[in-house]
Protein backbone atom coordinates (compact mmCIF):
# COMPACT_ATOMS: atom_id res chain seq x y z
CA UNK A 1 0.00 0.00 0.00
CA UNK A 2 1.38 3.42 -0.98
CA UNK A 3 2.48 5.65 1.89
CA UNK A 4 0.62 8.93 2.26
CA UNK A 5 2.76 12.00 1.55
CA UNK A 6 2.85 14.73 4.21
CA UNK A 7 3.80 18.30 3.37
CA UNK A 8 4.82 20.06 6.59
CA UNK A 9 6.04 23.57 7.39
CA UNK A 10 9.60 24.27 8.46
CA UNK A 11 8.74 26.80 11.21
CA UNK A 12 9.17 26.59 14.96
CA UNK A 13 5.42 26.59 15.59
CA UNK A 14 4.97 23.25 13.81
CA UNK A 15 7.71 21.45 15.77
CA UNK A 16 5.32 20.08 18.43
CA UNK A 17 2.91 18.86 15.74
CA UNK A 18 5.65 16.83 14.05
CA UNK A 19 6.99 15.20 17.22
CA UNK A 20 5.93 11.60 16.59
CA UNK A 21 6.91 11.83 12.93
CA UNK A 22 10.44 12.98 13.81
CA UNK A 23 11.02 11.25 17.16
CA UNK A 24 8.55 8.35 17.22
CA UNK A 25 7.27 5.58 14.99
CA UNK A 26 4.68 7.58 13.01
CA UNK A 27 7.22 8.74 10.42
CA UNK A 28 7.69 5.22 9.10
CA UNK A 29 4.14 5.20 7.74
CA UNK A 30 4.41 8.42 5.74
CA UNK A 31 6.65 10.28 3.29
CA UNK A 32 7.45 13.68 4.79
CA UNK A 33 8.74 16.87 3.18
CA UNK A 34 9.13 20.40 4.54
CA UNK A 35 8.40 23.72 2.89
CA UNK A 36 6.76 27.12 3.53
CA UNK A 37 3.00 27.53 4.09
CA UNK A 38 2.11 28.77 0.61
CA UNK A 39 4.06 25.95 -1.05
CA UNK A 40 2.52 23.39 1.29
CA UNK A 41 -0.87 24.44 -0.05
CA UNK A 42 0.42 24.40 -3.63
CA UNK A 43 1.67 20.82 -3.24
CA UNK A 44 -1.69 19.69 -1.91
CA UNK A 45 -3.49 21.43 -4.76
CA UNK A 46 -1.16 19.86 -7.35
CA UNK A 47 -1.57 16.39 -5.85
CA UNK A 48 2.13 16.04 -5.05
CA UNK A 49 1.20 15.84 -1.35
CA UNK A 50 -1.70 14.01 0.27
CA UNK A 51 -1.78 15.65 3.71
CA UNK A 52 -0.66 19.17 4.52
CA UNK A 53 -0.61 21.63 7.40
CA UNK A 54 -2.24 24.19 5.17
CA UNK A 55 -2.98 27.88 5.66
CA UNK A 56 -6.72 28.15 6.29
CA UNK A 57 -6.98 30.44 3.26
CA UNK A 58 -6.03 27.47 1.09
CA UNK A 59 -9.25 25.73 2.10
CA UNK A 60 -11.10 28.30 -0.01
CA UNK A 61 -9.13 27.51 -3.17
CA UNK A 62 -8.32 23.77 -3.02
CA UNK A 63 -11.24 21.43 -3.74
CA UNK A 64 -11.94 18.01 -2.21
CA UNK A 65 -10.25 18.51 1.15
CA UNK A 66 -11.14 17.01 4.51
CA UNK A 67 -9.92 18.67 7.71
CA UNK A 68 -8.27 16.50 10.34
CA UNK A 69 -10.19 17.46 13.49
CA UNK A 70 -8.83 18.77 16.74
CA UNK A 71 -5.43 20.18 15.69
CA UNK A 72 -4.60 23.71 14.58
CA UNK A 73 -2.05 26.47 14.68
CA UNK A 74 -4.09 29.24 16.24
CA UNK A 75 -3.83 32.14 18.66
CA UNK A 76 -6.17 33.34 21.37
CA UNK A 77 -4.22 36.56 21.94
CA UNK A 78 -0.95 37.97 20.57
CA UNK A 79 0.89 35.41 18.43
CA UNK A 80 4.27 37.21 18.00
CA UNK A 81 5.06 35.47 14.71
CA UNK A 82 2.55 37.26 12.45
CA UNK A 83 3.56 40.91 12.29
CA UNK A 84 2.85 43.94 10.19
CA UNK A 85 6.14 45.85 10.43
CA UNK A 86 5.99 49.50 9.42
CA UNK A 87 8.13 52.60 8.99
CA UNK A 88 5.12 54.80 9.76
CA UNK A 89 2.09 54.70 12.06
CA UNK A 90 -0.85 52.58 10.93
CA UNK A 91 -2.94 55.50 9.69
CA UNK A 92 -0.15 56.61 7.34
CA UNK A 93 0.44 53.23 5.64
CA UNK A 94 -0.23 53.45 1.90
CA UNK A 95 1.75 50.48 0.53
CA UNK A 96 2.20 47.02 2.05
CA UNK A 97 4.60 44.23 1.05
CA UNK A 98 2.99 40.85 1.76
CA UNK A 99 5.26 37.92 2.63
CA UNK A 100 5.18 35.48 -0.30
CA UNK A 101 5.32 32.62 2.24
CA UNK A 102 1.86 33.60 3.43
CA UNK A 103 -1.71 33.03 2.30
CA UNK A 104 -3.86 33.35 5.42
CA UNK A 105 -1.96 36.21 7.03
CA UNK A 106 -1.97 38.12 3.74
CA UNK A 107 -5.75 37.73 3.58
CA UNK A 108 -6.05 38.73 7.25
CA UNK A 109 -4.03 41.88 6.57
CA UNK A 110 -6.47 42.82 3.81
CA UNK A 111 -9.46 42.09 6.06
CA UNK A 112 -8.09 44.26 8.87
CA UNK A 113 -7.51 47.20 6.53
CA UNK A 114 -10.85 46.79 4.76
CA UNK A 115 -13.05 46.39 7.83
CA UNK A 116 -11.30 48.38 10.57
CA UNK A 117 -8.02 50.09 9.79
CA UNK A 118 -9.02 51.91 6.60
CA UNK A 119 -6.63 53.63 4.23
CA UNK A 120 -7.03 51.20 1.29
CA UNK A 121 -3.28 50.58 0.79
CA UNK A 122 -1.74 48.96 -2.25
CA UNK A 123 -0.50 45.40 -1.71
CA UNK A 124 2.40 43.60 -3.37
CA UNK A 125 3.77 40.08 -2.86
CA UNK A 126 7.44 40.28 -1.80
CA UNK A 127 9.95 37.75 -0.38
CA UNK A 128 10.27 37.97 3.44
CA UNK A 129 13.25 40.32 3.78
CA UNK A 130 12.19 43.27 5.91
CA UNK A 131 14.95 45.59 4.65
CA UNK A 132 13.92 45.00 1.04
CA UNK A 133 10.24 45.21 1.92
CA UNK A 134 10.58 48.59 3.60
CA UNK A 135 12.88 49.97 0.93
CA UNK A 136 9.94 50.27 -1.45
CA UNK A 137 6.88 50.02 0.83
CA UNK A 138 5.58 51.66 3.98
CA UNK A 139 5.04 48.32 5.73
CA UNK A 140 5.74 44.63 5.36
CA UNK A 141 3.93 41.53 6.55
CA UNK A 142 6.22 38.88 8.03
CA UNK A 143 5.15 35.44 9.23
CA UNK A 144 6.78 32.59 11.12
CA UNK A 145 10.41 32.57 12.18
CA UNK A 146 11.39 35.79 10.32
CA UNK A 147 8.76 37.66 12.35
CA UNK A 148 10.12 36.24 15.62
CA UNK A 149 13.54 37.66 14.77
CA UNK A 150 12.29 41.24 14.30
CA UNK A 151 13.61 43.87 16.71
CA UNK A 152 10.28 45.46 17.47
CA UNK A 153 11.91 48.52 19.07
CA UNK A 154 13.06 49.63 15.61
CA UNK A 155 9.63 49.78 13.92
CA UNK A 156 5.93 50.27 14.37
CA UNK A 157 4.68 46.70 14.71
CA UNK A 158 1.17 45.28 14.76
CA UNK A 159 0.50 41.69 15.87
CA UNK A 160 -2.29 40.52 13.56
CA UNK A 161 -3.72 37.90 15.92
CA UNK A 162 -3.79 40.44 18.73
CA UNK A 163 -5.56 42.93 16.48
CA UNK A 164 -8.09 40.31 15.33
CA UNK A 165 -8.87 39.34 18.93
CA UNK A 166 -9.17 42.98 19.98
CA UNK A 167 -11.66 43.69 17.20
CA UNK A 168 -13.68 40.45 17.21
CA UNK A 169 -13.04 38.91 20.67
CA UNK A 170 -12.39 35.59 18.90
CA UNK A 171 -9.30 33.42 18.39
CA UNK A 172 -7.63 33.31 15.01
CA UNK A 173 -6.79 30.06 13.21
CA UNK A 174 -3.80 30.22 10.88
CA UNK A 175 -3.47 26.60 9.76
CA UNK A 176 -4.81 23.08 10.17
CA UNK A 177 -4.09 19.61 8.83
CA UNK A 178 -6.08 18.66 5.72
CA UNK A 179 -6.09 15.59 3.50
CA UNK A 180 -7.08 15.17 -0.13
CA UNK A 181 -10.10 12.87 -0.12
CA UNK A 182 -8.89 11.23 -3.33
CA UNK A 183 -5.72 10.16 -1.51
CA UNK A 184 -7.75 8.06 0.91
CA UNK A 185 -8.88 5.70 -1.83
CA UNK A 186 -7.24 2.32 -1.31
CA UNK A 187 -5.91 3.21 2.13
CA UNK A 188 -6.41 1.03 5.19
CA UNK A 189 -9.79 2.03 6.58
CA UNK A 190 -8.47 1.35 10.09
CA UNK A 191 -5.77 4.01 9.70
CA UNK A 192 -7.00 6.64 12.16
CA UNK A 193 -5.35 9.76 10.79
CA UNK A 194 -7.05 12.09 13.25
CA UNK A 195 -5.73 10.10 16.22
CA UNK A 196 -2.21 9.89 14.75
CA UNK A 197 -1.92 13.66 14.28
CA UNK A 198 -3.59 14.51 17.59
CA UNK A 199 -1.30 12.10 19.45
CA UNK A 200 1.78 13.61 17.81
CA UNK A 201 0.65 17.08 18.93
CA UNK A 202 0.05 15.86 22.47
CA UNK A 203 3.48 14.22 22.68
CA UNK A 204 5.13 17.33 21.26
CA UNK A 205 3.61 19.51 23.96
CA UNK A 206 4.86 17.38 26.85
CA UNK A 207 7.38 19.28 29.04
CA UNK A 208 10.36 17.11 28.07
CA UNK A 209 9.52 17.50 24.37
CA UNK A 210 9.18 21.28 24.68
CA UNK A 211 12.52 21.42 26.49
CA UNK A 212 14.22 19.59 23.63
CA UNK A 213 12.53 21.77 20.99
CA UNK A 214 13.65 24.87 22.87
CA UNK A 215 17.27 23.65 23.05
CA UNK A 216 17.34 22.92 19.33
CA UNK A 217 15.51 26.00 18.08
CA UNK A 218 16.75 28.78 20.37
CA UNK A 219 20.18 29.11 18.71
CA UNK A 220 18.64 28.93 15.22
CA UNK A 221 16.37 31.90 15.96
CA UNK A 222 18.64 33.89 18.27
CA UNK A 223 16.11 33.55 21.10
CA UNK A 224 16.44 32.20 24.61
CA UNK A 225 15.12 28.74 25.44
CA UNK A 226 12.67 30.38 27.84
CA UNK A 227 11.40 32.62 25.05
CA UNK A 228 10.90 29.66 22.71
CA UNK A 229 8.97 27.70 25.35
CA UNK A 230 6.81 30.75 26.13
CA UNK A 231 6.00 31.20 22.44
CA UNK A 232 4.92 27.57 22.04
CA UNK A 233 2.90 27.42 25.26
CA UNK A 234 1.49 30.95 25.60
CA UNK A 235 1.24 32.38 22.09
CA UNK A 236 0.34 29.34 19.98
CA UNK A 237 -2.89 27.45 20.62
CA UNK A 238 -2.85 23.96 19.11
CA UNK A 239 -6.53 22.99 19.57
CA UNK A 240 -9.13 23.33 16.82
CA UNK A 241 -11.86 23.85 19.43
CA UNK A 242 -15.27 25.51 19.25
CA UNK A 243 -14.07 29.11 19.83
CA UNK A 244 -11.42 28.63 17.13
CA UNK A 245 -14.00 27.28 14.70
CA UNK A 246 -16.17 30.34 15.33
CA UNK A 247 -13.21 32.62 14.66
CA UNK A 248 -12.29 30.64 11.55
CA UNK A 249 -15.76 30.87 10.06
CA UNK A 250 -15.94 34.59 10.81
CA UNK A 251 -12.60 35.17 9.09
CA UNK A 252 -13.64 33.22 5.99
CA UNK A 253 -16.85 35.25 5.82
CA UNK A 254 -15.06 38.60 6.19
CA UNK A 255 -12.38 37.56 3.67
CA UNK A 256 -15.08 36.74 1.13
CA UNK A 257 -16.96 39.98 1.79
CA UNK A 258 -13.88 42.16 1.23
CA UNK A 259 -12.60 40.14 -1.75
CA UNK A 260 -9.49 38.80 -0.01
CA UNK A 261 -10.60 35.19 -0.66
CA UNK A 262 -13.24 33.41 -2.72
CA UNK A 263 -16.17 31.82 -0.94
CA UNK A 264 -15.02 28.77 1.01
CA UNK A 265 -16.98 25.50 1.15
CA UNK A 266 -18.51 24.32 4.40
CA UNK A 267 -15.95 22.96 6.84
CA UNK A 268 -15.64 19.26 6.03
CA UNK A 269 -14.05 17.04 8.68
CA UNK A 270 -12.42 13.67 8.18
CA UNK A 271 -14.82 11.71 10.39
CA UNK A 272 -17.75 12.82 8.24
CA UNK A 273 -15.96 11.88 5.04
CA UNK A 274 -15.05 8.41 6.29
CA UNK A 275 -18.53 7.76 7.70
CA UNK A 276 -20.13 8.65 4.39
CA UNK A 277 -17.57 6.49 2.55
CA UNK A 278 -18.50 3.48 4.65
Amino acid sequence: MKRLRISAISYLNTAPLMWDFEHGDAGADFEISYTIPSQCAAQLKAGTADIGIIPVAAYAVIPDLAILPGVAIAARRAVRSILLVSKVPLERIRTVALDTSSMTSAALTKVLFAKWWGGQPEFAAVPPDIDQMLRHHDAGLLIGDPALRIDRTQYFTYDLAEEWHRLTEKPFVFAFWAVRQAALSGQDFNLDLAAIFQRSRDHGLQPESLARIAREWAPRLGLSETDVRAYLTQNIHYELDSPCLEGLQLFLRYARECGALPAAPMLNFLEVVRTVAS
